[in-house]
């Protein structure tokens, strides 16, 4: 007689569940959970005084449709559904948005295979419309731009990430959340089946705990008492703006050809959805999780950093990259010797400074990144331990990825 294989689902129904952080893919999943289960008692904890404070709200505003990522990866996967749906959220609250494309630029013969083969992994992650450009069609869209070929990407496009943060918020207080903030988490315990949180807005109880911390998403995990196997390694993103009397340079966003033998991006040109255009970044260790400035300085932050095996190794793997990336730091002529293999025109005198974000790069101890976006369970509780680029775009299919692993 054959079996009946029966797939229990994990009810919320009058649970507490606590969500700590407030970022982006947090309140993401707040919306998502409370969808999928209307039932539970929910409260998201964040220790700024407001939603969005960090890398939601220090990011250049990319829409990123799944074009760079390995075929079959949760990356890849949730960027392409993951636009889509930003996109529609974006179109339903009113949040100015533009899905304007994207150049992807190939500057010499090297690069025009890496081009080719990224063609066809957008192709292979189901990216429609990705169109290959000789010089002339590429500069009929972008006449300033250097290089012998581009793709053109037209899903890609560019939003007010600050106004996605506050409209979610409001829709998860709507739907019945209590969102607490200033709330700083001091101490997890696990007590009697019931987890315990200490925070520096009060003390709460939970049947469920969910880690979207972010900057601090292995720290939680530790308290929590996981292995911290991977540790968020911050790298500071700088950028410059173009200056105003030079913003014809740039029309919509202009990208590299990705490097596999090189972990970052590369710096890039982006259009701001409110107005400007924008330049970088580029990647080098902060001397802080929340270090904006390179005189930003947090002794823990520094210590847990350089005491963590992985990095070494990974300085050790890739010593070109991290002295191309400081030199980019402190000189704006360097800086702008790699822009300028975009938009050959560039000149220093046409940067001015710009913002800076700070990435939560998860590290294994053997000095690789954490390329894919990366969750762990644990009793009653799931972490987040990697959600970089392009998590904010991919936001609300994260929300409804980690719904779905704890309710099915």
């Amino acid at each position: 007689m054959p079996r009946t294989i029966f797939r229990a689902l994990v009810s919320l129904k009058n649970k507490r569940v606590l969500l700590i952080g407030g970022g982006i893919v947090g309140l993401a999943t707040a919306l998502k959970l409370k969808a999928r289960e209307p039932g539970c008692k929910l409260t998201l904890v964040e220790k700024e005084d407001d939603v969005g404070q960090h890398q939601s709200g220090h990011n250049s505003g990319v829409l990123h449709c799944g074009l760079y990522y390995k075929p079959g990866s949760a990356k890849a996967r949730l960027a392409v559904s993951g636009i889509r749906e930003m996109v529609r959220f974006c179109q339903e609250h009113d949040i100015p948005h533009d899905v304007c494309g994207k150049l992807v630029v190939a500057c010499d013969e090297d690069e025009l295979a890496r081009l080719k083969k990224l063609k066809e992994r957008g192709a292979e992650n189901g990216l429609k419309g990705i169109e290959w450009l000789e010089v002339e069609a590429m500069r009929e869209i972008e006449p300033h731009v250097g290089g012998i070929a581009a793709l053109r990407v037209p899903q890609e496009g560019i939003v007010d990430y600050p106004r996605v943060c506050a409209t979610m918020a409001r829709l998860v207080r709507e739907s019945g959340t209590k969102i607490v903030t200033g709330a700083r988490l001091d101490e997890l315990l696990r007590v009697a089946g019931l987890w315990r949180a200490s925070t520096t807005a009060g003390d709460f109880e939970a049947d469920w705990i969910i880690n979207c911390a972010g900057l601090y998403c292995d720290r939680v995990s530790q308290m929590a008492g996981q292995r911290r196997e991977v540790r968020v390694v911050p790298f500071r993103g700088e950028f410059y703006k173009l200056r105003k009397d030079r913003q014809q340079l740039v029309r919509h966003l202009i990208y590299p050809t990705p490097d596999p033998a090189f972990p970052f991006l590369g710096v890039h040109f982006t259009r701001l959805i409110g107005g400007g255009i924008e330049a970088g970044p580029n990647a080098v260790l902060a001397f802080a999780r929340e270090g904006y400035r390179l005189w930003h300085f947090n002794p823990r932050d520094l210590a847990d950093a350089l005491s963590f095996g992985g990095l070494w190794r990974f300085l050790i793997k890739y010593p070109h990259m991290a002295v191309h990336e400081l030199r980019g730091s402190f000189s704006k002529s360097y800086f702008c010797r790699n822009l300028s293999k975009l938009v050959p025109e560039i000149t220093p005198d046409d940067l001015v400074a710009g913002g800076t974000g700070v990435r939560a790069q998860a590290m294994a101890p053997e000095g690789e990144l954490v390329h894919d976006f990366h969750f762990v369970r644990g009793d009653k509780a799931l972490h987040v331990l990697n959600a970089p680029s392009p998590a904010a775009t991919a936001s609300l299919a994260i929300g409804a990825e980690i719904a779905g692993q704890i309710l099915d």
